[in-house]
């Protein structure tokens, strides 16, 4: 038996748009299409004079480069947000031109090329670090070292028994081949904690 024509049943077509960001979604962290590169905003200020418009001030990092550049929207402004994902693997070794880094959940490797790994002087085999990905294209963007490492110092003037003042220091090369600043105590062969998003000696660990 046919349904009358006039008893079918219609359901409506949705269709979801995706509401365009502005500078309200603006936050360290969050990465932006920005002229046609891919950059992250790694600090950000909202701006209300007395007088004219509000605006947002950036310091945005090119994802390619690494470079570091101040910009200015106005409020309200448009901006294209790339959906990303934070994603943990460790460093296992360098291979030729690429560094070979494994998702510490599916085991997974892959390989990364030099210039996409920030404060790279740091890198040693095993440590965890973060990756950020491109989540609709599943491309690595970005890998980012965790603040402080543990490190052995491998080369430094003898240090002076008994002085344990920590405002005078001294050049010492670690076991990544950096160079940081230590106080005079430390020796070869010590072990300390080095806060690498500053480049700056921590403290002694001890056995």
């Amino acid at each position: 038996m046919h349904r009358p024509a006039d008893s079918l049943i219609f359901v409506p077509l949705i269709i979801k748009v995706n509401k365009m960001a502005n500078t309200s979604d603006i936050k360290n962290g969050v990465c932006m299409n920005l002229d046609g590169k891919l950059v992250q905003v790694i600090e950000f200020q909202h701006v209300k004079p007395g007088k004219g418009p509000a605006f947002v001030r950036t310091k945005l990092r090119n994802i390619e480069t690494g470079r570091v550049v101040d910009h200015t929207f106005s409020a309200g402004h448009k901006i294209d947000i790339i959906r990303i994902e934070n994603r943990s693997y460790q460093y296992l070794y360098q291979d030729g031109s690429f560094y070979v880094f494994m998702n510490t959940d599916t085991f997974e490797q892959v390989n990364i090329e030099e210039n996409m790994i920030d404060k790279k002087e740091y890198l040693k085999e095993g440590i965890v670090c973060s990756i950020l990905f491109h989540a609709e294209e599943e491309n690595p963007l970005v890998v980012e070292l965790p603040q402080f490492i543990e490190t052995e110092v491998t080369y430094t003037e003898p240090g002076i028994k008994g002085d344990t003042a920590t405002n005078t220091m001294k050049p010492a090369t670690i076991d990544t081949g950096a160079e940081v600043k230590v106080p005079l105590f430390i020796d070869n062969g010590d072990k300390i904690k080095v806060d690498i998003q500053k480049g700056q000696y921590v403290e002694r660990i001890k056995d």
